[in-house]
């Protein structure tokens, strides 16, 4: 049945991603107009995270900033779909990267690299980022990942990001992953999309984020410094629709030289930048500063460097 399922939804999918650009831009606007007006899609969330993020501005600002959000939130989905048939070079005609000759300075003196990035424009296409390395045609790249719940679109989307050369990781194996292209002597560029909120055993640090204390990952950085890969920064624009702008700015070329959390610290300045730069294409639906630090305080405790629930809550 599950078979039967992916095979229906896939088939749609790809329908749908034959439309030209222009068509699906259509489609977009009218999705907007169910997915903002009529269903509210995690509206009070996007409020209240706008709100928060941004108390210098009026209302009439945030309103602006959530509908602009929701424009481009429905352009996310139709692009994502467009992933499954746009050809490699019509792609790169709408994604430019920048930046590349840095990653392949790093490999010519045989590191491996990493990215952090965010729920920050279209992140999906970056599946195609392969596609701007000439120099290192086996270079691995690829994109770690959480699997979804329901499998049927987790195999969607695994396709989706690997149909241009990407290679999905899930993040409990990508240390073993690295450990063995180590080995092999090949060179990688992995992305860590490291934005999401932490479980609350999984909290190591608070940082100040978009005017909020904010709980964040810090996994990606310690397998950084392990493997002591050079480490960017992946900064998106959006010039125009249909156009995205990748950039790596380097952060650090070897990680294991870096103090503790100094990268995560670096990548949230970084991230805050890139959406005060443009607001609207930062993933506001997610709420990300739903744990605080005040009730993590009264459910846990810290004990030599690990998180154990308090017995006398």
């Amino acid at each position: 049945m599950k078979k039967i399922t992916y095979r229906l939804v896939y088939g749609i999918a790809y329908g749908i991603s034959l439309l030209p650009f222009g068509v699906l831009y259509l489609l977009s606007d009218f999705l907007f107009l169910i997915v903002y007006y009529i269903v509210g899609y995690r509206r009070k969330v996007v409020v209240k995270n706008l709100k928060a993020s941004f108390p210098e501005k009026s209302e009439q600002e945030q309103k602006a900033i959530e509908r602009q959000f929701y424009h481009w939130f429905c352009d996310y989905i139709v692009e994502t779909i467009k992933l499954l048939s746009i050809s490699n070079d019509k792609l790169l005609r709408h994604i430019e990267f920048r930046g590349v000759e840095e990653i392949e300075k790093a490999f010519a003196r045989g590191q491996n690299c990493s990215a952090l990035l965010g729920h920050y424009c279209n992140w999906e296409w970056l599946s195609a980022t392969g596609l701007a390395f000439k120099r290192y045609p086996q270079a691995v790249m690829g994109l770690i990942y959480h699997p979804l719940y329901s499998e049927v679109f987790d195999q969607l989307f695994v396709k989706l990001r690997s149909t241009h050369g990407g290679v999905c990781v899930p993040k409990k194996d990508i240390l073993r992953y690295l450990v063995t292209y180590k080995r092999e002597d090949r060179r990688t560029l992995f992305g860590y999309i490291s934005d999401q909120a932490p479980w609350w055993t999984n909290i190591h640090l608070w940082l100040d984020f978009m005017n909020q204390e904010t709980p964040v990952f810090t996994g990606g950085e310690r397998i950084m410094r392990k493997m002591n890969e050079t480490v960017f920064y992946l900064d998106m624009e959006r010039p125009c629709r249909g156009k995205y702008i990748c950039t790596f700015r380097l952060m650090a070329p070897e990680a294991a030289k870096t103090e503790e959390y100094d990268l995560t610290k670096q990548f949230f300045k970084m991230l805050e930048q890139s959406i005060r730069r443009q607001p609207p294409f930062y993933l506001w639906t997610h709420d990300r500063w739903k744990r605080t630090h005040a009730e993590f305080d009264k459910r846990y405790e810290v004990i030599d460097g690990r998180i154990y629930e308090r017995k006398d809550k």
